[in-house]
């Protein structure tokens, strides 16, 4: 406020009185005030009024959408973690609205945060920059994007999980295995990297006929697995991407008269609660997506708290969850 005060050629009690909408002061003198807080892009301290009023506590959760089971397995690691610690979450969606982002960040530099713990699709670097530049302490749960080097982050061991859940294919005869992707994530690159290293390493061409592209979603396995279905030579296992899109599989092979896993073997991705619904049992890799919001969560807890960070990258392990869905395929007649 002095700065602005010294800029504009008046006193801090006049700024003071401009900022919060006070009467008091002439109109051109006001304009000047406000001109210079624009120039200078002067943001409230929210952080200063609320340690002052004794109401720090808070950390800001920032998440493209909470509709997929995926997003509330990280909430819940999120939430858990700070109640522990005795603090409270303050949720955003932005349901990638550009509105929506900087809605976000007027509000954490606005009203203050501890931190902030983001699960974007696609990090870009703005948002980072900008926290970074504010000296406000985030990390990253399963940073899909191009993110900035040295960002606080945690995500899973993808490759080796799409390589585990191919291998386990090829152990049981299949040849001719699919696989689905999602959006051109960081995870799903290496999801299909470990699809194809896997393939290659045991003398199995890849053929991109038997690649299907697709959003993370249950209509998106559908649509992918009745793409497979109709093609000339049919897949005998299907890898997709995640559990939502294995659900959308087996609802294609129901309405198929097909059945799992005598007509086509499946295995799905993250071993979310709800695939406990499923029959036969899925086969799935195991990714601990609330593990990785608690990670994160105490991460940032610790940037917080002015300790280092022996590492700001961390990938969890995946592992392959072997059920009912997967069988040898079924002999050429």
């Amino acid at each position: 406020m002095a700065e602005i005060a010294a800029l504009a050629g008046v006193s801090k009690p006049t700024v003071s009185k401009v900022m919060n909408g006070q009467p008091g002061v002439a109109a051109a003198t006001r304009e000047r005030v406000k001109r210079v807080i624009a120039e200078q892009r002067y943001v409230r301290n929210g952080v200063a009024r609320a340690l002052s009023a004794g109401r720090v506590g808070s950390v800001n959760l920032v998440m493209s959408e909470i509709d997929s089971p995926y997003f509330v397995e990280i909430l819940r690691g999120v939430e858990e973690t700070l109640d522990n610690a005795g603090l409270s979450m303050v949720l955003t969606t932005t349901h990638d609205e550009a509105r929506r982002h900087r809605r976000w960040m007027a509000r954490v530099v606005e009203h203050g945060t501890e931190g902030v713990v983001l699960v974007l699709p696609d990090e870009h670097a703005a948002p980072l920059e900008e926290l970074r530049r504010r000296g406000i302490p985030f990390a990253v749960v399963d940073d899909r994007g191009e993110s900035l080097s040295g960002v606080p982050s945690v995500g899973a061991t993808n490759f080796v999980g799409g390589f585990a859940a191919t291998e386990y294919l090829l152990s049981l005869g299949h040849r001719r295995i699919a696989v689905i992707g999602g959006q051109a994530y960081r995870c799903t690159t290496a999801r299909l990297a470990g699809y194809r290293a896997a393939l290659q390493e045991a003398g199995v061409p890849v053929d991109p006929h038997l690649t299907q592209p697709g959003s993370f979603r249950q209509e998106a396995g559908y649509a992918a697995a009745n793409a497979l279905l109709d093609a000339p030579e049919p897949p005998t296992a299907i890898f997709a991407g995640n559990d939502l899109q294995a659900m959308g599989v087996y609802r294609a092979l129901y309405e198929r008269g097909l059945r799992v896993p005598d007509d086509m073997s499946v295995v799905g991705f993250d071993d979310l609660p709800l695939v406990s619904l499923l029959t036969p049992a899925l086969t799935t890799v195991r990714q601990p997506v609330r593990n990785m919001g608690a990670l994160a969560t105490r991460m940032l807890l610790r940037m917080v708290a002015g300790e280092p960070l022996e590492n700001t990258r961390v990938e969890l392990a995946t592992s392959l969850m072997v059920r009912e869905s997967c069988a040898p395929p079924r002999p050429l007649e």
